[in-house]
């Protein structure tokens, strides 16, 4: 039975909780009072400091993870009827963009314990592809489909295996853009006795990251693309803003030129100066919240370990996890109710929770225009019936976590098989 709203005991978890200091609220109120808005220093000093903080040359502030890996796929020239290989298990911006491109999404299946991309499916979609077996999905009467790329995703902030990554793409000709939406700061090594490299520290082609409302690190709207390409860096940071010569700053500043030229069709895509002013004093505090966000997991994962209905979410010690997501995956077999049941149980007492996510192929769009069906992704069609994000964010308190916790293990007593 669950705990009524009028019980003293009630209380509610949001599945995010925003992490925001008197520090941001000044730098915010220093950029209403210096009169200027839009894309000027404090983008600048943002870009900066963000790159040196995942080692990459350069970085371009953009207003949203979506509209950096837009601007990478069209920095790699990616062509109307080029392929792209998709996860399948990602949000909707991951595959939207490749078709703003004109391109197809070649959806690959997802490792059952960590749901990044299933590299082997992943060669298997190549082939099926190479082989003309793909003809009802991909193919518009004999035109031959091209693979150029590759966008991973580090699901919930757990990195792939960047070296096999590369060498898959190395072997297919293929180039590699990260949407690493989930993961800052967030770092890999091969083994033990490798140093770590961060995520945006030469990992792909272009980086892509989010600050959305949600996100490690917020500016309320906001993403970057980092790379250590001069030429992409260059292309990215013309076509974020209609494809202009010059930007605001340096054509408004002091000693900048009104004249511009229009050098290609470009975008709307760059970040202002009032949310680059969250984000520089966010960035300062990205490693101390991701410490927060770690110590959080470890007792979730601690105290929920004993649940036989559920599994937990794997923790490599060869990874720095930036623990954006939580994911448990029930075990339907021990557990008499489905996942959307479990949700609405969590939700009666109070637990904000998500899922993430409905695999692309299981949407009516990618059903209807390029025909994938379940069985074609068996993996993701199967994981994603079992998933459920638990709320996890800096600022939880010892009390929100105890009532996560025993809401949870309640759950799985009362509907125990």
């Amino acid at each position: 039975m669950s705990t009524p709203r009028t019980s003293a005991a009630w209380i509610e978890v949001p599945f995010f909780r925003p992490s925001l200091t008197e520090a941001e609220i000044d730098e915010v109120l220093d950029t209403l009072r210096s009169g200027w808005l839009t894309t000027g220093k404090k983008v600048r000093r943002f870009e900066e400091e963000f790159a040196a903080r995942v080692g990459a040359k350069h970085a371009v502030a953009v207003n949203s993870c979506t509209a950096a890996l837009h601007l990478a796929l069209e920095a790699r020239e990616l062509k109307p009827g080029q392929a792209v290989l998709v996860p399948t298990m990602t949000f909707a911006a991951t595959a939207e963009v490749v078709r703003y491109q004109g391109a197809i999404p070649i959806l690959v299946d997802c490792d059952p314990k960590t749901l990044n991309m299933d590299l082997v499916d992943a060669a298997r979609k190549l082939e099926l592809l190479r082989s003309s077996r793909l003809d009802g999905i991909v193919r518009a009467g004999n035109r031959e489909i091209e693979a150029a790329g590759i966008i991973a995703v580090h699901v919930g902030g757990l990195m792939m295996d960047i070296d096999a990554l590369t060498l898959f793409a190395g072997r297919n000709g293929l180039w590699v853009i990260e949407d690493a939406a989930h993961a800052f700061p967030a770092a890999w090594r091969p083994s033990t006795s490798d140093p770590w490299r961060q995520c945006g520290e030469g990992t792909a082609d272009v980086s892509c990251f989010s600050f959305y409302a949600n996100k490690t690190i917020t500016t309320g709207e906001g993403g970057m693309a980092v790379t250590n390409d001069e030429e992409l860096s260059h292309r990215m940071r013309m076509m974020s803003l209609h494809g202009l010569s010059h930007d605001a700053w340096n054509r408004y500043s002091n000693g900048g030129s009104w004249d511009y030229k229009i050098a290609a069709p470009g975008f709307k895509y760059n970040l202002t100066d009032i949310a680059a002013a969250i984000g520089i004093h966010q960035l300062a505090r990205a490693e101390a919240m991701r410490e927060a966000r770690e110590e959080k997991a470890r007792q979730y994962r601690s105290r929920l370990a004993s649940i036989e209905q559920i599994e937990l979410p794997p923790d490599d010690p060869n990874r720095v996890h930036s623990w954006h997501l939580f994911p448990v995956k029930l075990n339907l077999d021990s557990i008499s109710i489905d996942r959307n049941q479990f949700v609405e149980e969590l939700k009666k007492r109070g637990v904000g929770c998500s899922v993430h996510w409905r695999p692309l192929h299981l949407h009516p769009y990618y059903e209807r225009t390029f025909g994938w069906q379940p069985t074609d992704l068996p993996v993701a069609t199967e994981v994603w019936t079992r998933l459920v994000s638990l709320p996890l964010f800096p600022q939880m308190t010892e009390r929100e976590i105890d009532h996560v916790v025993s809401s949870v293990a309640k759950i799985c007593s009362a509907y125990a098989r």
